[in-house]
């Protein structure tokens, strides 16, 4: 007996309206990604070396820590910000200004340093990630925080003098809703002890992952003028093979 030949169906081809259709949500859904959950963000400073290091571009997760909603909060919770969390935040000080550094202190916690070395509620903190503090750069009011006098000639007067009012025992105590902030690289990094605490309100999300790092010269951030921009760009297009960092691309930021 012949066999009967059967017909595969055809599948209906897609047409043009359902092509552009499926591309314009996915194009709509990359965009809410980008715009509402994901920001790319520069490190510009070496404050949180070696962590994170001059040049890195990190994917910042700005729902993780987005204040809760009373509709969606049972839904969504969001976790609470912990001791040792990397964050990016709005500087207290400078309007406009995005910071990255790490959370030493919760509100409640008593933090002070000795000789550089980190106390919090009375224990020395083990901190691995940092780098080690130089007792040949001493200095004073950097490292025995806050029982040595503000600066002098301080950079933010105005959040070290508000430090005062949170001392006891010369412990700085940090306030309900508010966090106290250090780079990894203390002997270099501006943080909480010369601008004041982190309000709850200005932290914008927690730093994913690193997705580019180029080999960027110190104070590349404040060359604001359109030449050294096109030089800069230049430099990139001329040196992205040899001076980017490989090595670096898609390190989880711990």
């Amino acid at each position: 007996m012949a066999r009967k030949e059967i017909k595969k169906e055809e599948k209906p081809r897609e047409t043009l309206v359902e092509f552009l259709a499926s591309s314009a949500t996915v194009l709509v859904t990359a965009l809410f990604v980008i715009t509402f959950v994901f920001q790319n963000f520069e490190i510009p400073t070496s404050s949180m070396e070696n962590t994170l290091l001059i040049g890195d571009h990190v994917f910042v997760n700005r729902v993780q820590f987005a204040p809760g909603t009373g509709w969606l909060g049972p839904l969504l919770p969001y976790p609470a910000i912990k001791r040792g969390d990397i964050v990016v935040f709005l500087h207290p000080r400078d309007p406009g200004l995005y910071v990255v550094k790490r959370i030493i202190g919760i509100p409640g916690d008593r933090i002070h340093l000795r000789d550089g070395m980190v106390y919090r509620n009375g224990e020395k903190l083990d901190e691995p990630y940092t780098i080690p503090h130089n007792p040949d750069t001493f200095y004073e009011y950097r490292d025995n925080f806050p029982s040595a006098p503000p600066e002098a000639n301080a950079q933010y007067p105005d959040g070290e003098m508000s430090l005062r009012s949170h001392i006891e025992d010369d412990d700085i105590v940090v306030p309900p809703g508010t966090y106290f902030g250090m780079g990894d690289h203390r002997d270099v990094s501006l943080d909480s002890r010369y601008w004041g605490f982190i309000p709850r309100e200005n932290i914008v999300g927690r730093p994913l992952f690193i997705y580019w790092s180029f080999e960027t010269p110190r104070g590349q951030w404040q060359k604001t003028g359109m030449m050294d921009r096109l030089s800069f760009v230049g430099q990139v297009m001329i040196h992205f093979f040899d001076e980017t960092r490989w090595s670096r691309m898609f390190k989880v930021v711990r």
